[in-house]
């Protein structure tokens, strides 16, 4: 017997090849004498011909009342037919149904007809096996592989930080209370206060992509109360440049190399565009100037709004930049553990992608008198970060770092229209299964 086939591999063997695929039956086409089944193995098509004359009873049998989306095996020769969907067909010897489907279908999947999206999500093992869908999650795969190789190249080290916390980076309405063992503990909104203490290991240089949870109250396309954080740091730098420069080429790296794996993998599917570097550094002060020739009137000091974004992205695109750097914003609306810049402002940044905010870092308080004096300022207790604040009074080297979502940036190079349609099974308010 032999070796289990994909279809993509298939289609290269020469007439008269003998394999064997497994897959999901997609559509069944009866023609009296002769039945075509198409097979998806979730790398492509293979098309099974079976003529009643030439087909033995056992597979007439076995195929009789198979229902769409049933597992069957099929193994047989490979015969070249112009009429065959992929320019070839497999003509069986033998078929294994594996495991029947249920009729009806919770929701379709060669169907052009459009699902729900809360369809989609209760029913996300089939949602899936539409290729455009499934075809998320495999560049999403490539986008997270590429990440890691860039940073490994530059010696970071992947580690992983705890989840259940004594304490949010943030703090705030956004945390989510647990039970620890009768103790008041909270899931982590974010590792910044880890990947700050391992600063003073000897690591120097960290990333982690894991799991973060924020109690968001907004019902939007851009939230979830779960989602991926991508969130790095790196001690001994001259400054916020340094970090910059290292998360520019991380993102035109990445970008590059999916956009090659895209090509390659999906050829019918829109690659997006390869950001333009360098990437422009404009500043809050800036930003609020060009908002103001736009009619939008904003003071010193607020915080820039989604629609205050979107305009900037419009202004950004139109010059020829999808994605930037926002910098140096009112220390006053940034947290305490950004190193504030000594008039009024703070070496802080977020990177935009059309408009869009991808990331928020900046170079990190490494003194520890001016640390806490940061947190009164933000009417925290130095107490309750004692873990946090120990790892500074014993030599800590100047730092800095961002924290990147994850999901919002693959749904922004999809082109997704939602934010759950980059997770494979979202948390929000209103869904807490599957």
């Amino acid at each position: 017997m032999p070796a289990i086939s994909t279809s993509d591999s298939v289609a290269s063997m020469p007439e008269g090849s003998e394999v064997r695929i497994s897959g999901w039956v997609e559509e069944i086409r009866d023609l009296g004498g002769i039945s075509f089944y198409l097979v998806r193995d979730g790398y492509g098509y293979v098309q099974v011909t079976v003529s009643r004359k030439g087909a033995g009873a056992e597979i007439i049998s076995a195929l009789s009342d198979i229902q769409r989306e049933s597992v069957i095996e099929v193994t047989g020769k490979v015969r070249r037919s112009e009429k065959a969907r992929m320019g070839f067909e497999l003509v069986p010897y033998d078929v294994k149904v594996l495991s029947k489907a249920d009729a009806p279908l919770p929701m379709g999947v060669s169907d052009r007809v459009e699902t729900e999206f809360d369809t989609r999500l209760d029913n996300r093992f089939i949602d899936l096996r539409k290729q455009e869908n499934g075809a998320v999650y495999r560049i999403r795969s490539e986008f997270a592989y590429q990440l890691r190789s860039f940073l490994r190249e530059l010696r970071f080290v992947e580690v992983s930080t705890p989840k259940i916390v004594s304490e949010g980076a943030e703090g705030g309405a956004t945390l989510f209370r647990v039970d620890y063992f009768g103790r008041k503990a909270f899931l982590a909104q974010s590792p910044q206060l880890y990947k700050q203490i391992l600063m003073a290991s000897g690591l120097n240089r960290v990333y982690e992509i894991s799991p973060a949870y924020r109690a968001e109250l907004s019902d939007t396309v851009r939230h979830t109360s779960e989602f991926i954080s991508f969130d790095a740091e790196m001690a001994f730098i001259d400054g916020l440049e340094d970090v910059l420069n290292v998360l520019e080429g991380l993102m035109a790296r990445t970008f590059s190399a999916t956009s090659g794996f895209l090509r390659e993998t999906y050829p019918s599917m829109n690659v997006p565009p390869v950001p333009r570097t360098p990437f422009p550094r404009l500043s809050y002060t800036e930003c609020l100037d060009m908002l103001s020739s736009e009619g939008r009137d904003l003071r010193e000091g607020d915080d820039l709004d989604t629609d205050a974004e979107k305009a900037i992205g419009r202004i950004m695109k139109e010059k020829g930049y999808e994605m930037y750097f926002i910098t140096m914003y009112p220390a006053s609306i940034k947290p305490f553990y950004i190193m504030e810049k000594g008039d009024g402002m703070s070496f802080s940044f977020d990177l935009e992608y059309n408009g869009v905010e991808m990331a928020s870092g900046g170079q990190r308080e490494h003194r520890h008198e001016r640390l806490v004096e940061r947190m009164k300022s933000k009417n925290l207790r130095p107490g309750d970060f004692e873990f946090y604040l120990k790892a500074f009074r014993y030599g800590m080297p100047p730092h800095g770092g961002w924290g990147l979502g994850f999901d919002r940036l693959i749904a922004s190079y999809l082109r997704l229209g939602n934010i759950r349609e980059a997770i494979l099974f979202p948390r929000d308010r209103s869904r807490l299964s599957p």
